[in-house]
């Protein structure tokens, strides 16, 4: 691993500037990632109303499950940020993961509203959350800029798979389809962090698969 980031930076200070195919391959992703965030926005803006309380209370305890999730995702940005070194790579990654945190924001205030109209309180932030589960099966570290990189890529692309699985247990219908839109975003977080890789001289596909689902997982992860 420490060999395959030396190579990188070394790729990014002769280059200095990223060439201009994976440049563009970076910014389609970071347009991606906006565009579905967007999505999310406009689909969660009214309150959300279900249809009986039993639907209520299920879809209240499914978005709070969500909401952990995007506690978790704006912590471990915020954290793996004070990681990065102010190299070429580091640099590049920080960037990455100012704008994919910014979209967890949002996530995270929309789910909080929604929750409350559905009569729930939702889950608070907690100070810290354990990732070790992630680095114990080498699906990235914080001990380097590529490791942390790698280990947001898996973060992002267990946060699409499970906003797809949960979606379809939502009852009011307009959850449903703002979930699978918040989804789709974490997709494309994911197709980013993989699109950076690909423009610091990485040979990868931004986009691995057809799918984003528990059967092609390992498609989309990168090991350390």
């Amino acid at each position: 691993m420490q060999n395959e980031e030396i190579a990188l930076s070394q790729m990014s200070k002769t280059r200095h500037n990223y060439n201009l195919r994976s440049r563009r391959a970076a910014l389609a992703g970071g347009a991606i990632a906006g565009l579905a965030g967007a999505l999310g926005i406009s689909l969660l803006g009214e309150k959300a109303i279900a249809a009986t309380p039993d639907d209520n209370k299920n879809d209240a305890a499914i978005l709070n499950n969500a909401l952990f999730y995007e506690h978790q995702a704006i912590w471990a940005y915020t954290f793996a940020a004070g990681k990065l070194t102010n190299t070429d790579v580091g640099k590049a990654v920080l960037a990455l993961a100012l704008r994919n945190q910014n979209d967890h924001k949002e996530h995270r205030d929309l789910l909080a509203s929604a929750v409350k109209s559905l009569g729930a309180n939702p889950v608070t932030a907690k100070s810290s959350y354990d990732l070790s589960s992630y680095i114990n099966k080498k699906e990235g570290n914080i001990d380097s800029d590529v490791n942390i990189a790698k280990l947001a890529l898996a973060l992002e692309t267990d946060a699409a798979i499970a906003y797809t699985v949960e979606a379809a247990k939502l009852k009011t219908p307009g959850l449903i389809t703002a979930g699978a839109s918040i989804g789709m975003a974490e997709a494309a977080h994911a197709a980013a962090i993989r699109a950076t890789f690909k423009a610091l001289g990485m040979n990868l596909e931004i986009v691995p698969a057809a799918f984003v689902s528990s059967n092609n997982r390992n498609s989309w992860v990168l090991t350390v």
